[in-house]
């Protein structure tokens, strides 16, 4: 992990720093019935993200963290490999599989360089892992070379909308107008803080994914329902029951 470029070292470096609140998190996703997705925790049974056909399906999933989703993943037969570059993440989730009697590979490498064989994998996915915190130029090459053809894409994070509305100042939500350009959208870096997150317009995630073999099946904005929280400023329920504060890519390889 030491050549990995700063701004991996330092995103890395951040999430280690969220031990605490990591361990709670944690073992809400590992005693999940089902996956539930981004900030407001939006059932699986209501998005649709994963094929229905898990079982023996071979998985990574690119910025485990703590892995939850990779062991719901496993008790549904699947064979998930759970990636992360922050070695507390992955100290987390060695403890949840010991206590819950769950074994599968976790290993130490960021999205954007997997040490991992070429068309090994029928599913690769993120969930606010590689998707925000890699450069899309980088993982997204990667992920085409670790999936087969025919196996599928998923990844969910911030919308393009809401990186659109975002105040610079931390803590402050989104607002109702447009505080920056929507042309040239790649790398996000805020005051105070040195982790740094990635996010693409529209038209530049189609022709990214295009230009690495990838046929696009479906755009997901996913909208919380009436009365939802989320222990996060950034958004307020609100602002994403009128518009989309998340959105998940599902592509095919070709």
């Amino acid at each position: 992990m030491a050549d990995s470029p700063e701004y991996l070292r330092n995103n890395a470096a951040a999430w280690d720093a969220r031990g605490a609140d990591q361990l709670v998190a944690a073992r809400r996703g590992w005693t999940a019935t089902e996956p539930v997705w981004g900030i407001y925790g939006i059932p699986e049974s209501e998005v649709h993200l994963l094929p229905e056909a898990l079982d023996g399906a071979r998985v990574a999933e690119l910025g485990c963290g703590t892995a939850y989703l990779s062991a719901w993943l496993a008790r549904q037969g699947a064979i998930p490999i759970g990636i992360d570059p922050a070695a507390g993440q992955l100290a987390i989730a060695r403890k949840f599989q010991e206590e819950f009697g769950l074994s599968f590979p976790l290993v130490r490498a960021n999205g954007e360089d997997v040490s991992l064989a070429s068309s090994a994998f029928d599913i690769v996915i993120s969930e606010y892992g590689a998707s925000i915190w890699a450069d899309p130029f980088r993982w997204i090459p990667e992920a085409s070379r670790l999936l087969r053809p025919g196996g599928e894409l998923v990844f969910l994070g911030n919308s393009t909308l809401l990186m659109l509305c975002m105040p610079d100042e931390e803590g402050l939500p989104a607002t109702n107008e447009l505080r920056r350009p929507q042309f040239g959208m790649h790398r996000f870096e805020w005051p105070d803080d040195t982790t740094v997150d990635f996010h693409l317009g529209h038209g530049d995630w189609i022709h990214l994914l295009r230009a690495n073999g990838f046929e696009i099946l479906e755009l997901i904005e996913l909208r919380p329902p009436e009365g939802a929280e989320s222990r996060y400023p950034f958004v307020d329920t609100a602002w994403a029951r009128r518009w989309p504060c998340e959105e998940a890519w599902r592509a095919r390889r070709t």
